[in-house]
């Protein structure tokens, strides 16, 4: 089963399909175990098929390779297990399998061994799923142990096969092209959310079996759906039973705690110098995006794996080789990382969490960069939800801090996200974030989410942000989905879904969204009236105006200069009635005046509604029965 070629390549760090080959696979009669531990005197398996009698069931090392294996007669699927680990002090550690496809529900922590066969029906997505960077991409990002509880089992998750039909059916309606799922990789704490991971090759098993993952991905997939995953590997929880010691020496983590402790959350470094730790992160890669399909993967805290002295004061770090911070390990291993995973799946994507100004994260490596299709904008999200907290009243003092990232907007392929991090820990909600009285706090946040889906960069919205709730997310409880009975809550998530369904149907909105061709600004320099107005456009060069008032007056016959002449149809007005909205707009659309402005040889006179965003086009790019045109009002 495993090849001397497969220890070599184990061993040089450059395997990438060790899910294969280490772990345990059940087998006619028994099942196959094996598992890296290189300073153990001895390893036997442990289970229920040998009443956990250490030694009943020893496995024998290869060579020099640190790897011990055999087989177990009599082993069978659902059966749990451990690894018997004799360490060079003549202890004996019980650890779980760090490849274990499947574990015992927490707080149990077992592996189990389990069959991965799946019939899949997703072939005509896998075959022209299209994620490009001219690609729409709208993320849907979703806690599942919080996104949805059944009300008369209170306190009670509802497991995949359950949310399933659910979840398939909100993102379908509501329109975004992808859902983000927070780690579902086994965790043994829950209020974690998944980044802790213990389990790097296995579906929790809180919600229910491989297979019943592998279903919910299927569903999505068949309903249009890309399905990204977070994956954590800057770190992992110091729990007995999992990594940390594995077999009596740090083994996965640095020796040294200046570089194998973090700080922040108390966890344990993956030492991404040793040549095993990075065939096994690439192969926990690897795992999710050829065993569940999954469409990318979300690298979670790049900036805590790239710099020695994050989060540490001096002394506490030890410079590189060249008396630098940067941690040139971790460096090479997400660009190697990087490499594999594209030339193995060139259809997915990798993106980062990346929260500082690191050059050329999402570049390709052979020009230096990391090697990551996307990267968070944390800049913009910062500096745009700073401004909106503000009393419109005060914000033509800090206009400067939506025009700000027009300086860097290109330099990354970037995805704009309001994500989990902006809703916990004391934040609040977004809609709490909003200043002003009910309705300008949910016109602000109409608002916010107008200006996102205009600015170029691909979008994510955590959950909850469509129902506008007031509350922080609590990942002990489900969403408050009775908001929706409101209809002003109600109007907000017409709005995200309207937002969606235009950005997904005009190329304008997301063809050129890493390429500073795609966009220009028309008023860029109004802060005594806190308006912004700028340009989409294509391939082809077909335009889409945004315009946003970030002030509740009303912006009478505001002058925009366009491209073309011809009647613009307002597309989307965010302070349309059904949004919830006051009704000011722009009558359907308006006629372009033969009048230069801006550098442009027309000029349309607008509404620029309270607190409001409008998008317009030509009349010809028009998508038909677009709701949300303040058509019959003033």
């Amino acid at each position: 089963m495993i090849t001397d070629e497969d220890l070599y390549w184990f061993n040089e760090g450059t395997h990438r399909r060790l899910a294969e080959k280490l772990g345990a696979h059940p087998e006619a009669g028994g099942a196959r175990f094996a598992v890296w531990a290189p300073s153990a005197l001895a390893v036997s398996v442990v289970g229920d098929f040998n009443g956990w009698q250490p030694g009943a069931d020893p496995l024998s090392p290869r060579a020099t390779s640190g790897v011990w294996e055999g087989r177990v007669p009599g082993a069978a699927v659902g059966q749990v297990y451990k690894f018997a680990v004799t360490t060079a002090a003549g202890g004996v550690l019980e650890k779980a399998d760090p490849f274990a496809a499947y574990c015992e529900v927490p707080p149990r922590t077992g592996s189990v061994l389990w069959d991965l066969s799946y019939e899949w029906g997703d072939a005509e997505w896998m075959v022209g799923r299209a994620q490009g960077l001219d690609a729409p991409m709208a993320v849907y990002e979703v806690h599942l142990g919080s996104w949805r509880r059944t009300p008369d089992r209170p306190g009670e998750v509802l497991g995949y096969r359950e949310l399933t039909p659910r979840l398939v059916d909100h993102v379908v309606r509501t329109g975004f092209t992808h859902v983000e799922l927070l780690p579902v990789m086994e965790h043994p704490f829950y209020g974690s959310w998944g980044y802790q991971t213990t389990g790097f090759f296995a579906p929790t098993s809180r919600y229910g079996t491989p297979q019943e993952f592998m279903a919910l991905v299927d569903a999505l997939h068949r309903a249009g759906i890309g399905v990204l995953l977070d994956w954590v590997p800057s770190h992992f929880p110091s729990d007995a039973f999992a990594l940390a010691d594995f077999d009596g020496t740090h083994l996965y983590e640095h020796a040294d705690p200046r570089r194998g402790v973090h700080p922040d959350w108390n966890s344990l470094v993956f030492n991404y110098g040793r040549h095993e730790v990075r065939s096994f992160l690439a192969s926990s890669a690897d795992h999710w995006l050829r065993t569940y399909h999954a469409d990318g993967l979300r690298v979670d805290a790049v900036a805590s794996m790239l710099y020695l002295d994050y989060s540490r004061r001096p002394g506490q770090w030890e410079p590189n080789r060249f008396g630098g911070r940067e941690d040139l390990d971790a460096v090479g291993f997400l660009q190697r990382l990087n490499t594999g995973i594209y030339a193995d799946h060139p259809q997915v994507q990798t993106v980062a969490e990346e929260s500082t100004a690191w050059p050329g994260v999402s570049r390709p490596v052979h020009l230096g960069g990391l090697g990551f299709g996307f990267k968070w904008d944390m800049g913009w999200m910062h500096d745009t939800l700073t401004y909106i907290e503000r009393e419109p009243v005060h914000r033509r003092w800090h206009h400067g801090e939506l025009t700000f990232r027009g300086v860097y907007a290109f330099t990354e392929n970037f995805v704009l996200p309001l994500s989990h991090d902006e809703v916990t820990h004391g934040k609040g909600s977004l809609l709490g974030k909003m200043p002003g009285d009910d309705w300008q706090q949910r016109a602000n946040l109409r608002l916010l989410y107008g200006y996102q889906y205009g600015q170029p960069g691909k979008k994510l919205l955590f959950m909850g942000a469509e129902l506008a709730d007031w509350r922080e997310w609590d990942h002990d409880a489900s969403l408050h989905w009775d908001l929706l009975d409101d209809e002003r809550h109600a109007g907000v998530l017409r709005w995200v879904s309207d937002l969606n369904r235009l950005y997904r149907r005009l190329p304008a909105l997301h063809e050129l969204d890493a390429d500073p061709a795609g966009f220009e600004w028309v008023l860029q320099d109004e802060a005594d009236v806190s308006v912004l107005a700028f340009l989409r456009k294509d391939r082809a060069g077909d335009p889409v105006l945004v315009v946003c008032n970030f002030t509740p007056v009303p912006r009478e016959s505001l002058l925009v200069g366009v491209p073309e002449g011809g009647r613009w149809v307002e597309l989307l007005n965010s302070d349309a009635d059904v949004y919830g909205g006051s009704g000011a707009g722009n009558m359907g659309g308006v006629d372009a005046q033969p009048v230069p402005s801006h550098g442009r040889p027309r000029a349309l006179t607008l509404v620029a509604p309270p607190l409001g965003c409008v998008f317009l086009a030509p009349e010809r790019l028009a998508v038909p029965g677009a709701a949300g045109s303040a058509s019959t009002e003033g």
